[in-house]
């Protein structure tokens, strides 16, 4: 008998009582809930477990190894550190979207057939699109449907691969699919559209912006993580997504230095960072995995603490641009601090997360010899110095003085304290590395803080910094502006009104047409001929009737007068009157 729960049950059925609690009760409930999630998450042994019997399938719910050990500790780590920074809001549609956010992301990395992780995967989308609704405002209102259109397309193709692969391969279970066949294809894109591929992408930059404060915290965490984690369960090695994690990891970059919603710059940012990612799963040797899922593992808490950084930021100046801020380190210092950890995070210095994470992707990378891609990878990580690493913390509380109409408060002690274990997260990985590594799913003996590596790393960095520097004094460096930047998401925007003009102008047409010659005319001959009455439809039957059996037509003008006389006032329902007409046609025929 199992003495544990199914994880992902703890969230979404803890999240109904939610609404029921009040004050101090339910801010210690909802901080509980995911902590004794976690302690009955590590309780569970690796191997299967919750194994129902569901139309002659057999759905697992509990597939438990190192790869999904490893996400559903960060999730549920990173559940407790949101919670925490949201806690002052005590919104309940955030709380309750929240965690049932976070349960399908545990239902999926733990499910053993496609059945179930389809159901998890679908449930991801639901409930994720009320943490952008939660915002109320016009424009999320927009995105969350934008949002919720695109993953409905991303499920669908999903679903249909899993049928197509389920009706070639007879197995349903989660595995290595590798491109064999049109469903493990159709797979692959449903996998895709959540991952955030290139030309898939704009559903990311153009949601998370527009969700709550807390909301962008929880979205930045789990979807693409998850996709992430179906990538590495059913296609490592598959050669395609080097290219597809190289080009992620390329493009956002360009966006995110010219973006003026910080918001926006760190979704950029965060697409780049999964495309690190999607390359180590398309490289595929253990090392690379390794670096895929540690770089995941990392990027969770960094790209966190940066979105609760600006979103403390947003919460007490209710601005989010850069052109609007500026001179907040005066003002908001820890949460400065805070934020200039997550920056060196994300940047990758030594003895910050990202330096022990995404180096083991690099030399996985060097080790194939894809240095076209490793060239790419080392270009994106200057990058992401310029847009995360610079860009987030100097145009936020450095800068010019932004008008703000008073002096601002620091951030409320909850986010600060949310901030805190983040930042605490990212130097203590980056430090002792050891602890993370002990939980990769390969034992890889890899060592980052090696000379030449420490050397390396560090010179990129400084260069990074000296080419910011010199661009932003000579008045190259892109300035920030009030600008709407066109991105993939135009094509099918304006493709989809063209295409609906199309259709408006052709098969509306050609409805219209119908609708006027048969429909309408159907319509009003039918009309016409009940209008009659019942007792005029039975008349003009035994009328028919008459004619056939050759009675004179003087005698059917009399017949005709006294009937309508007598039963002119007459009310026959519909049925009688069918009754009626068919006892008449069956006693002529009889006599």
């Amino acid at each position: 008998m199992n003495n544990f729960l199914v994880p992902a049950f703890i969230f979404i059925f803890g999240a109904l009582f939610i609404p029921l609690l009040r004050g101090r009760l339910k801010q210690g409930y909802v901080l509980l809930l995911p902590l004794l999630g976690l302690v009955n998450f590590l309780n569970i042994p690796i191997g299967t477990h919750f194994q129902v019997d569901f139309l002659h399938y057999q759905l697992i719910l509990g597939e438990m190894d190192r790869l999904a050990r490893i996400f559903g500790i960060i999730f549920h780590i990173v559940s407790f550190i949101t919670i925490l920074y949201i806690l002052n809001f005590d919104n309940n549609t955030e709380y309750a979207a929240g965690f049932c956010y976070a349960g399908g992301a545990l239902g999926v990395i733990l499910a053993g057939d496609l059945i179930t992780l389809f159901f998890f995967w679908e449930f991801l989308t639901v409930s994720s699109m009320f943490l952008i609704l939660a915002r109320k405002t016009r424009k999320s209102t927009q995105a969350a449907f934008r949002y919720t259109l695109i993953h409905a397309v991303g499920g669908l193709f999903l679903l249909a691969g899993i049928i197509i692969h389920s009706h070639e391969t007879g197995s349903l279970v989660v595995s290595q699919i590798g491109l064999n066949g049109l469903g493990s294809y159709l797979i692959f894109i449903g996998f895709g559209v959540n991952c955030a591929w290139p030309l898939l992408h704009s559903w990311l930059v153009d949601a998370y912006p527009e969700a709550t404060i807390g909301g962008a915290v929880f979205l930045s965490a789990f979807t693409t993580k998850t996709a992430v984690y179906a990538l590495a369960r059913t296609f490592p090695g598959e050669t395609s997504l080097i290219w597809i994690g190289t080009a992620m990891a390329a493009f956002p970059i360009f966006y995110a230095v010219i973006e003026n919603d910080l918001r926006r710059v760190l979704a950029y940012s965060l697409i780049n960072q999964v495309g690190f990612m999607v390359v180590g799963i398309g490289i595929g040797t253990e090392l690379a995995i390794n670096g895929a899922v540690a770089h995941a593992f990392a990027d969770i808490i960094f790209k966190g603490l940066l979105f609760m950084s600006v979103g403390a930021v947003m919460y007490r100046t209710g601005k989010v641009n850069a052109t609007d801020l500026g001179g907040l380190y005066k003002y908001m210092p820890i949460t400065c601090a805070f934020c200039i950890v997550g920056a060196a995070s994300i940047s990758a210095f030594p003895l910050f997360s990202a330096f022990i994470s995404k180096s083991l992707v690099m030399s996985a990378a060097a080790h194939e010899g894809l240095w076209v891609t490793w060239f790419t990878l080392l270009f994106a990580a200057a990058g992401v110095f310029h847009h995360a690493g610079i860009k987030i913390p100097f145009f936020t509380f450095y800068g010019h003085e932004g008008d703000y109409g008073g002096e601002v408060k620091e951030a409320p002690k909850n986010m600060l304290a949310a901030m805190g274990i983040s930042a605490f997260l990212c130097i203590f990985i980056g430090s002792a590395p050891g602890f993370l590594y002990d939980l990769l799913p390969y034992e890889v003996e890899y060592h980052p803080y090696s000379y030449d590596h420490v050397i390396a790393q560090l010179q990129l960095l400084f260069f990074s910094a000296m080419a910011f520097t010199l661009l932003l004094l000579s008045g190259i460096y892109p300035a920030e502006m009030r600008s709407l930047n066109v991105d993939a998401d135009y094509i099918y925007r304006k493709g989809g009104k063209l295409a609906f003009f199309l259709l408006d102008r052709s098969l509306n047409s050609i409805n219209a047409f119908v609708d006027r010659t048969v429909a309408k005319g159907m319509t009003a001959r039918l009309s016409r001929f009940f209008s009659l009455g019942p007792g005029r439809l039975a008349l003009a039957v035994i009328k028919s009737l008459w004619q056939m059996s050759g009675i004179g037509a003087v005698e059917l003008v009399e017949s005709e007068k006294r009937f309508l006389e007598k039963y002119k006032t007459a009310n026959f329902s519909i049925g009688s009157t069918a009754i009626f007409a068919l006892a008449i046609v069956l006693l002529f025929f009889i006599l």
